[in-house]
């Protein structure tokens, strides 16, 4: 439903303009309409006449409000027309007035995509895609407040792994959209708050300017997390260090794009210190000197809690320190088997180097840069150390020779290092790696007569994730291999042209989550 705060916002953004920036026309509201907006643009009324006459707008009879259907109920089905492909996939996306943010830059690359990809199926599953974040998950934005709050798909929780993700592929157009930008530099000011307050947290609830109601996450009912959390606050306190990465990628990727270095206010300093004694203090080896067991971080499920229990009490593995950092969860949720997760220590590595190199172009945090550089070399090397045997990467160590050779479909992975830049694709211990990840050799590697990939004991066994698929683009220069993983996606939407979480591969219509954002 069209909301008075909804217009006021867009007025408030174009309030220098004397005509909105894009074509209104396929709203679905009555001419009427669109004629006051551009009056009131056009008359330079202050925001709070505007207020006043879009409310008498709204109420009135003429005007026909817009009714948005809930996206996880829209995308169970075929929507729009069909493309002209083979698997005539349809059209997902949400009527123009019903999404939850609009970037020119954004439609006009989908348009030249289009213009470009001769393979209509291909094209209509990139016109659905690369849009949905923005499309779908904006649930608050205020630009006034410099907070956003980017819901997960059908999860209405921001985790920040996932919202790094969600807008990396907006990267290179943040420079050339300047509203897109300001929005991506909102989502980073508000993950820092959340970051200072609770630094082991993953996914939190809206924040409370916002006016939304906090969500219950059957997940977390009966869990007991030290440091205390707030569940009014976060929505899930399983810590991953890959969290507080993805903070990272998001902050340094928005300022090499726009050099704007107002992020860096005392928030932004605030939630960079609480990282860096994170990774002090998971660091440390399990034992100190007089076998006394050093914990910063504790999770307890108790009694009939859907969640699964920390080992050891709710403090996890014991560990040796090798110069890397432990972490309790993985980047699926799920509980690491050993401390020392590989793949997440790699994107450590890269983000402390690329916050380093930030902060010395910004001429701002000399004493962080220089902690940043340090672990970013002091975790490298104890990659190449203590991960690597005959070649190959193990996903999990412990550093006491402790060895987890698999791999999870969830990105950080192992098959996502060239992604990553932690190494270049022809590296040969990729190589091996990659050949192994993608065999029977990987425990967690499934193939069946429609669909393979990577999957993870998040869902089972035999579900692979469309993501794998991603990530093994991603690692080869070889087209016959990057045409058969995009096709493994494009051939196993299910007939409903959007990416999901996970495809069985006994049966293709068997998924999970049809909106996975």
């Amino acid at each position: 439903m069209l909301r008075i705060t909804d217009i006021v916002g867009l007025l408030t953004r174009y309030k220098n303009r004397s005509v909105l920036p894009y074509d209104l026309s396929a709203f679905p509201y009555p001419s009427a309409f669109y004629k006051l907006i551009g009056q009131i643009l056009s008359m330079k009324f202050n925001l709070q006449k505007a207020s006043t006459v879009v409310a008498a707008l709204l109420s009135s009879s003429s005007v026909v409000q817009a009714q948005c259907p809930d996206f996880t109920t829209y995308s169970a089905s075929p929507q729009g027309n069909p493309s002209n492909g083979t698997l005539g996939l349809p059209f997902m996306r949400p009527a123009p007035a019903c999404r939850t943010f609009n970037s020119t830059a954004v439609e006009k690359v989908i348009d030249d995509m289009k213009a470009r990809l001769k393979d209509p199926d291909v094209a209509r599953l990139f016109e659905n895609t690369f849009s949905n974040t923005l499309d779908t998950t904006v649930r608050y934005y205020n630009q006034t407040e410099n907070l956003a709050f980017i819901i997960t798909g059908d999860i209405t929780a921001q985790w920040l792994r996932d919202t790094a993700n969600q807008f990396a592929h907006y990267r290179s157009l943040l420079s050339i959209d300047p509203d897109l930008a300001t929005l991506v530099k909102a989502v980073i000011n508000n993950e820092a708050r959340y970051i200072t307050q609770y630094p082991y947290c993953g996914a939190f609830q809206p924040p409370p300017e916002s006016g939304l109601a906090p969500s219950l996450n059957g997940y977390a009912v009966d869990v007991i997390v030290n440091p205390p959390v707030d569940n009014q606050t976060v929505f899930e306190c399983k810590y991953e260090i890959d969290s507080l990465c993805g903070f990272l990628k998001l902050s340094t990727s928005y300022y090499n794009e726009t050099k704007d270095d107002s992020i860096l206010n005392d928030n932004w300093f605030s939630a960079i210190d609480q990282i860096i004694q994170v990774i002090n203090n998971q660091s440390q080896g399990s034992w100190d000197e007089n076998f006394n067991f050093v914990s910063y971080y504790n999770w307890t499920g108790s009694a009939g809690s859907l969640s699964p229990a920390v080992n050891n009490g709710g403090n996890g593995e014991p560990k040796a320190y090798t110069g890397m950092v432990g972490t309790h969860h993985r980047p699926s949720n799920d509980l690491s088997t050993f401390a020392f997760l590989t793949p997440a220590n790699a994107m450590l590595s890269v983000e402390l180097t690329n916050l380093a190199l930030m902060l010395d172009d910004a001429g701002q945090g000399a004493d962080i840069s220089q902690s940043a550089k340090e672990w970013s070399s002091r975790i490298n090397e104890s990659i190449w150390a203590n991960t690597l045997v005959d070649d190959i990467f193990a996903y999990e160590t412990n550093g006491y020779g402790g060895r987890y050779v698999m791999d999870d479909a969830n990105v950080p992975s192992l098959l996502s290092l060239p992604y990553l830049g932690f190494l270049e694709k022809d590296n040969p211990s990729y190589v091996a790696t990659r050949k192994l990840l993608l065999s029977r050799k990987n425990p967690y590697y499934a193939s069946g007569q429609n669909f393979s990939g990577i999957g993870g004991p998040h869902i089972d066994a035999w579900n692979p994730w469309p993501m794998s698929q991603i990530s093994a683009i991603f690692g080869t220069d070889v087209d016959e291999e990057i045409l058969e993983s995009l096709y493994l996606i494009v051939n196993n939407t299910d007939g409903l042209g959007l990416i999901h979480e996970s495809v069985s591969i006994y049966n293709q219509s068997d998924f999970t989550r049809t909106w996975f954002a």
